[in-house]
Parts: structure tokens; C-alpha cells; sequence
């Protein structure tokens, strides 16, 4: 049983989907007018490792992902490099797929954009103002927050609260402080689209109502995105939605916390802004989706290099044992013993803890524990059948590559190594051996210790030499 901590109720809630084994999830996207940074990042690979977890659990997910394609930040960079709006959201919409893929990160199976939904959102916003939830003013439309009266049912605000400390751009044209847009008047030079209303654009917050029901239906089962839409951004997606539809929007809210950077909110003006572009040319994938899968996705996290260093070195340690794996499996199969491992705890305690609200971290602990276990049996034991490698790595695919992403069979290269690199160390080991065979010892220990020096330990057997990259 799958528990889920809703920022709806404020509570754990055990997962019910509407149609099992379907799972509608809806996921907000970026802003497509830069590289998408690291914080996004944490927001995305997190609601990645949900969707895998209920994959692995035996639910069918339809998961969808928009890209905001007009926005003023776009509409803002298109006139200051004087390219149209839709070649800069192509272009970087595209450096978003083609990261999102290095940072492991499954497709959508939709991902769409606002200027492919102009009839569905301009519906929505004619449904409003046939109920009179929405107001025209000289061809902006604005939603009426006092007309809604469990506004600031998932944020907690008070309405009157937020009026009366409200620090919003004064707007003669609104009732009331708080209401938002939901069609932008065209200015002078800028991208439009007809509408009852007269030339204009949507505003963010309809966009996310009107795609998420156009694939999901008027009620599904989980919305997720970043602490910092909860309000006005969910809020406001409540608000028009079910107005609009006259049914309950969204079942279970899910909320990623802030990533901070050393102990700093992340910010150009202090320099400690980076993209995910930016950390993919330091730390492997795995390293990056670790680093964020040991602590819970619903806290605040400090990023900085100390502890991605660390989830580096700990990736070695499951990169080890998996180079183990595919040396045995490069080898004939043997018979041998089938040394006790309680392969079923561990998947039970695996299970335990992400269905305890996606508990990652404790996720992460059973599988270095599993790790720990294995290769203390590993070294103890010479005649080990290939049965029991086949059980090692069928666990660790199941969850620690297809849950967390933190693994890669599919990599013939281990950890942050280059094929060529795995090939220079293989060459180097033959020529080690060549320089036994000949006797000559000096230059047979200085490469094992030259390779030391850097990192990579070599390991004499019986019949072969292997290596493997130290864990201080």
C-alpha cells in the first residue's frame, strides 16, 4: 500500500487511483527561454522517480509534462536577440529534451505546449465568464479570486490575509488585488492569437488547467511540481479548474522542496547559479540523481561539492559490484554453490520504505546495504554459480536502475569511465602481465602502483586480473 503525503489535506494518504492500474500524473515543465537549472532539475528527476516507483508497482502511468512555449521571458529574449518567439521556445526546448535524457530522465508520454492548446484554453476562459468567475476589462480577462470561496484551500492562505498584505503590481483594471489573468490584451509587437476578447494571449496559470484536462480528463490522480507554484500557481489551477469543470481538480498534490546552494538561495547576482547543462559536465547522471534520491523529495536539500563528492564515492562502491556482474557474465556459466542471501527482505524493505511517501533515502540505505551484504559473500566465497550473480543483478536493476536511475547495465563502461579509458587500463594490465611472464617484476609493480596512484586497484586471481576503482 502506496502512502502519499497530499498538500491538499495536509496529511499521508493512501494512494487510491481513480482507475487502477491507471495512473494519471501531470507534471509542471519549464519555461522555455534558457537552460533549465539545477533546481529544476531536483523537481524533475524526483517526479521521474515516482513515476518509476509506481511503474515498478504494477501501475500504468499516463505522465505528462508541458513546455510553457509564450511567456513574457520569452517574448523578452526573442526581442532582445530579434528572433521570432517560437525559434527561441524550439531551441530550447529542445536543449530540455536532450538534458532531461542525460539526466536519465524517462519521456513524457505527452508534452504539451500552449500555442498547440489556443481552442481548449480560450474555451475554459469562456466557461468562467459564463459563470461569471471571469471578467473583461478592455480585452484583458481577469479571474474573480472572491467568487471562489475555498480559495486558499491548498496554500492555507486566508483570502483577507492576502488582500490585505498583498504586494502585487497595483492594477486599476482588477476588482481586487488578487486576480489573475487569464487573456492578455496584445501589446505592440507582440505574438497573438484571436479570441472573443480580441487579440491576445493566455495567462500561465489557464495554460496548466487547460492541457492538464485536455489528456488527463477533469479529475486525475496526482499533480506535482515545485513548493514554490503552490501558490499562486496550484492555487489558481484549483480555483478555474473546477469552476470550469464543475468537478474536483486534482486528487493528490505533490510538492518538491527548495535546493539551495551552500547554504545560499541560488541566484546570479550571487554567482551560485547553475544549470543542469553546467553540473552534467562534472558529475555522471547517476551521480547527480543519488545526490538528490538521499534526501526526501518534500525537504529542502543544500547543494554543494562536498556532498556530491560524496554520492560520487558511494556510486563506486555499486559500479564495483557491478563490474563483478559483468565479468561473471562475460564468463561461462558455472555451477557452484548458491551462498544465503535474503534476496525477498530486501526487496520487501525496498518496497517499505517508497511506499512510505517515496522514502528515497531509505530506499537508497537498503540497497547500499544489499551491496555491503553481497560483497561480503562475494569475498569470502571462490565457487560462487552464476545463479546467485543473475539474483544480484536482477535486484539491483529492478531498483536501483529502474527506480532511482542510479545504475546503468545497459553501460559497458563503469562509473565515469570512457570505453577507451577501460580499454587503456585492460592494455595496460596485459602488458603487466607480459612483463611477469618475462620476469620482469620492477615494471609489473609500477604499473599496479601507478594505476593505484590514480584510483584504479588492481586484483590478482587465480586465473585473471581484475580491477576496480578505489573507495577512500
Amino acid at each position: 500500500m502506496i502512502k502519499i503525503y497530499n498538500t491538499l489535506s495536509k496529511k499521508k494518504e493512501e494512494f487510491k487511483p481513480i482507475n487502477p492500474p491507471n495512473v494519471n500524473m501531470y507534471v509542471c515543465g519549464p519555461t522555455v527561454y534558457d537552460f533549465f537549472h539545477i533546481g529544476n532539475s531536483r523537481s524533475f528527476i524526483m517526479a521521474d522517480i515516482i513515476r518509476r516507483y509506481l511503474e515498478y508497482s504494477g501501475y500504468k502511468v499516463k505522465y505528462v509534462m508541458n513546455i510553457t512555449d509564450i511567456d513574457d521571458k520569452i517574448i523578452r529574449k526573442s526581442i532582445e536577440q530579434n528572433k521570432p518567439f517560437k525559434e527561441i521556445a524550439d531551441e530550447y526546448a529542445g536543449y530540455f529534451l536532450e538534458d532531461s535524457k542525460k539526466l536519465k530522465i524517462k519521456e513524457a508520454d505527452v508534452f504539451p505546449r500552449p500555442t498547440e492548446h489556443m481552442n481548449s484554453i480560450i474555451n475554459l476562459i469562456k466557461e468562467l465568464e459564463e459563470k461569471s468567475f471571469a471578467y473583461n476589462v478592455d480585452g484583458n480577462v481577469f479571474y474573480d479570486v472572491s467568487k471562489f470561496k475555498e480559495y486558499g484551500k491548498l496554500s492555507g492562505k486566508n483570502i483577507e490575509d492576502l488582500i490585505s498584505g498583498a504586494r502585487i503590481e497595483i492594477n486599476k483594471d482588477k476588482k481586487n488585488p488578487l486576480d489573475f489573468s487569464l487573456w492578455k490584451k496584445a501589446k505592440e509587437g507582440e505574438p497573438y492569437w484571436e479570441s472573443p476578447w480580441g487579440n491576445g494571449r493566455p495567462g500561465w496559470h489557464v495554460e496548466c488547467s487547460a492541457m492538464s484536462c485536455a489528456h488527463l480528463g477533469n479529475n486525475f490522480d496526482i499533480h506535482a511540481g515545485g513548493n514554490d507554484l503552490i501558490f499562486p500557481h496550484h492555487e489558481n489551477e484549483i480555483a478555474q479548474s473546477e469552476v470550469a469543470n464543475g468537478e474536483h481538480f486534482v486528487n493528490y498534490w505533490l510538492h518538491f522542496g527548495f535546493l539551495i546552494i551552500n547554504n545560499q538561495k541560488m541566484s546570479k547576482s550571487l554567482g551560485n547559479f547553475f544549470t543542469a547543462r553546467d553540473i552534467l559536465k562534472i558529475y555522471s547522471a547517476e551521480t547527480i540523481r543519488l545526490f538528490f534520491a538521499q534526501a526526501h523529495y518534500s525537504g529542502p536539500l543544500n547543494f554543494n561539492e562536498e556532498l556530491l563528492t560524496a554520492s560520487q564515492k558511494g556510486l563506486e562502491k555499486l559500479t564495483n559490484l557491478q563490474k563483478k556482474i559483468d565479468d561473471e557474465f562475460s564468463s561461462e556459466t558455472r555451477d557452484g554453490i548458491m551462498p544465503k542471501l535474503d534476496f525477498n527482505k530486501y526487496k520487501t524493505d525496498f518496497q517499505t520504505a517508497m511506499n512510505d511517501d517515496f522514502n528515497t533515502p531509505q530506499a537508497v540505505a537498503v540497497i547500499f546495504d544489499f551491496v555491503k551484504d553481497a560483497n561480503k559473500i562475494i569475498g569470502e566465497n571462490t565457487n560462487i554459480n552464476s545463479e546467485f550473480y543473475s539474483e544480484i543483478k536482477n535486484f539491483l536493476q529492478t531498483t536501483a536502475e529502474g527506480v532511482l536511475g542510479i545504475m546503468d547495465f545497459t553501460q559497458k563502461e563503469e562509473g565515469d569511465m570512457a570505453t577507451k579509458e577501460k580499454e587503456l587500463i585492460e592494455l595496460l594490465i596485459k602488458l603487466r602481465q607480459n612483463a611477469k611472464m618475462e620476469k620482469n617484476y620492477a615494471l609489473a609493480d609500477k604499473i599496479r602502483d601507478e594505476l593505484k596512484d590514480i584510483g584504479i586497484a588492481l586484483e590478482d586471481s587465480k586465473d585473471k586480473t581484475t580491477y576496480k576503482l578505489k573507495v577512500n
